[in-house]
C-alpha cells in the first residue's frame, strides 16, 4: 500500500512537471527497494495520468477532434518518439540509459536547456502558429525524453519555447502531446502483459490508477496557474541540485 501511494505521488507530480517522471520513479524505487513497480502497476500509473490530462483538457480535445488538422498535428508530433522508442526496445538499449550517471548528467544538461529556452522571446500563439512544421519539429525534441532524466514535459516545453511559444502555450502543447505518448506507452506495456499472460489486476492497481489520476490532475491545474505568474528558474535549480546529488552517488 505504501509503495503504491509513493509511486502514484511521484508519477502524478513528475509526469507533467519539467523534472522527469522516469528518472524519479527509477530513483525512488531503487532508494526504497520497492517490489511493486511491476509492469501492471506501471500501466496503472500511466493510465491514471492519461485519464487526468484527457479530463482536464476535455474541451480542448473535443475542439481538436472537430478539427482534423489540429488533431493530426498532435498525432504527427508523437510519431518520432514512438519510432525511436521502438528502436531502443528492439535493440535492448533501454537498460543502458537507466544508470545513475546518465540520469544525473541528463538532469543537469536539460535543466540548463530549459533555462536557456525559457529566455526566448514570445512571438507565437498555440491557436495561430501551431502548424505542421512546428508540430513535427517539437516532436523531434520529444525523442530526447526517451533518456531518463531529460523529462518529456521539460524537453517539449523547451522545444515549444525555442520556437517562440509562451510558457502556458508551451505547457499546453506538452500536455496535449502527452496523450498519444502515454497512450502508446500503455499499449506497448499492455502488449507485453498479453505476451507474458499476466492480466492480474488487484485492488492496489486500481488504487494506483485513482491516486495517479488525482495527483496528475492537481499537478496540471496548479502548474498552469504557476506558469501564468512565474518563470521556470525554480525547476532549473531543482534539476541542477538533484543532478549533482545523483552524480555524486553514481561516481
Amino acid at each position: 500500500m505504501f509503495e503504491v501511494i509513493i509511486l502514484s505521488l511521484v508519477q502524478g507530480i513528475t509526469e507533467f512537471l519539467p523534472i522527469s517522471s522516469s528518472a524519479h520513479l527509477i530513483l525512488v524505487s531503487k532508494y526504497f527497494n520497492f517490489n511493486n513497480q511491476n509492469l501492471t502497476l506501471d500501466v496503472s500509473l500511466h493510465f491514471g495520468s492519461l485519464l487526468a490530462v484527457i479530463l482536464y483538457f476535455k474541451k480542448d480535445i473535443f475542439n481538436y477532434a472537430t478539427n482534423k488538422k489540429l488533431l493530426l498535428k498532435i498525432i504527427l508530433s508523437s510519431v518520432p518518439v514512438v519510432i525511436f522508442g521502438f528502436l531502443l526496445i528492439k535493440f535492448n538499449l533501454i537498460d543502458y540509459l537507466r544508470s545513475h550517471k546518465v540520469i544525473g548528467w541528463s538532469t543537469i544538461i536539460f535543466g540548463i536547456v530549459l533555462y536557456y529556452c525559457d529566455k526566448f522571446k514570445v512571438k507565437k500563439s498555440l491557436d495561430k502558429d501551431y502548424n505542421y512544421s512546428t508540430a513535427i519539429r517539437i516532436g523531434l525534441f520529444q525523442i530526447l525524453s526517451l533518456v531518463p532524466g531529460v523529462s518529456r514535459s521539460g524537453v517539449v516545453m523547451s522545444g515549444a519555447q525555442f520556437f517562440n511559444f509562451n510558457r502556458v502555450d508551451a505547457a499546453k502543447i506538452s500536455f496535449l502531446m502527452s496523450i498519444p505518448a502515454l497512450g502508446a506507452a500503455g499499449l506497448f506495456n499492455t502488449q507485453r502483459l498479453m505476451i507474458n499472460n499476466d492480466f492480474s489486476v488487484s485492488l492496489l492497481n486500481i488504487l494506483g490508477i485513482f491516486l495517479s489520476f488525482l495527483f496528475s490532475y492537481i499537478t496540471i491545474k496548479f502548474f498552469i496557474k504557476f506558469l501564468q505568474k512565474f518563470n521556470l528558474v525554480a525547476f532549473v535549480v531543482y534539476r541542477i541540485i538533484l543532478g549533482f546529488i545523483i552524480l555524486v552517488y553514481g561516481y
